[in-house]
């Protein structure tokens, strides 16, 4: 913690002693908690944004989900599935029967599509790079090694039961496989960049009025230089840039005085105002087939 432990809110490294003293391999299940819903759900929420963003800008993973239409015609639905989703996936532990349900549900929406396990592999890697390359820029505190390598073990574990082989078993093993991944194919596609307007829109839909106006330009300041040429997305003047980016890193110097959240940040969703079961979840098109297997609401089996 250094020097920047000496000046803080009263408890606000508890989470973080708490998180060294237990061990990534055997209790990454309650790191990730911690880390994620207490420590940083703020950042994490914007930097997993960001990460699906990224997702646009290979040309194979934009062709299909351009041509699902699911971002452009049921947006917020689309957004509020896709975090439940991972919710499900993590609430419980992921090797808990709520998380293998919701794996199993994931896989047979995946299995509607052809889609190359290597690039399952990148959106796998985006999922936990842009969380972490978020917290390390924007962050109120550095990540810890053993909230890295928690991070790690459950992203790992998601692949496996989506059926993945040969994944990293590190952080910087998924770096690497998202910059080798990108070097190779990220390039500007039409798709990408209907996909990048449409997500904007559906932030706008799901964000606080007085925040609307200015959001467009805000996600583009925050996207390297790489993503934001790949969505073919317009520049945005530099004054723009430095204040944006600036005022996120003055909001994680100030957040050291802020006093530690006491209870777990909970995704809540626009789609269900009134809660949510398994089967709401996946596109339209698909639910009656995904519900005629018997037990899904049950959330039992693994995938």
């Amino acid at each position: 913690m250094g020097l920047l432990s000496l000046v803080h809110a009263p408890g606000r490294y508890d989470n973080l002693r708490r998180i060294r003293s237990l061990d990534p391999e055997v209790d990454h299940d309650e790191i990730l908690r911690l880390t994620a819903r207490f420590e940083f759900p703020w950042d994490y929420v914007q930097g997993t944004g960001i990460a699906f963003m990224r997702d646009y800008g290979v040309p194979s993973i934009a062709e299909l989900l351009d041509r699902t239409r699911e971002f452009a015609d049921h947006g917020v639905k689309r957004y509020d599935d896709t975090i439940l989703i991972g919710d499900e996936a993590t609430l419980d532990g992921i090797d808990s029967p709520r998380s293998h349900a919701a794996l199993r549900r994931l896989n047979r929406i995946h299995g509607h599509y052809d889609i190359a396990a290597e690039d399952f592999a990148y959106v796998l890697a985006t999922t936990i790079v842009g969380p972490v390359r978020w917290i390390e820029a924007y962050g109120w505190r550095p990540l810890d090694p053993h909230e890295l390598a928690a991070i790690t073990r459950v992203t790992t574990r998601f692949g496996e039961l989506m059926g993945l082989k040969d994944l990293p078993t590190t952080y910087d093993g998924y770096l690497a496989l998202l910059v080798d991944h990108e070097r190779r194919h990220f390039s500007h596609t039409p798709a990408a960049t209907r996909l990048a307007e449409a997500s904007t829109r559906i932030a706008k839909e799901v964000a606080p009025p007085p925040l609307r106006p200015l959001l467009r330009r805000v996600t583009i300041a925050v996207m390297d230089e790489p993503l934001r040429e790949a969505l073919g997305l317009p520049r945005q003047p530099r004054w723009i840039v430095r204040a944006v980016r600036g005022g996120l890193r003055l909001r994680g110097r100030l957040l050291r005085f802020a006093p530690p959240r006491r209870t777990a940040y909970v995704h809540r969703p626009t789609t269900y105002p009134h809660g949510h079961r398994l089967e709401d979840l996946g596109p339209l098109s698909m639910l009656e087939e995904l519900n005629r297997v018997s037990g899904v609401a049950k959330g039992y089996g693994a995938p």
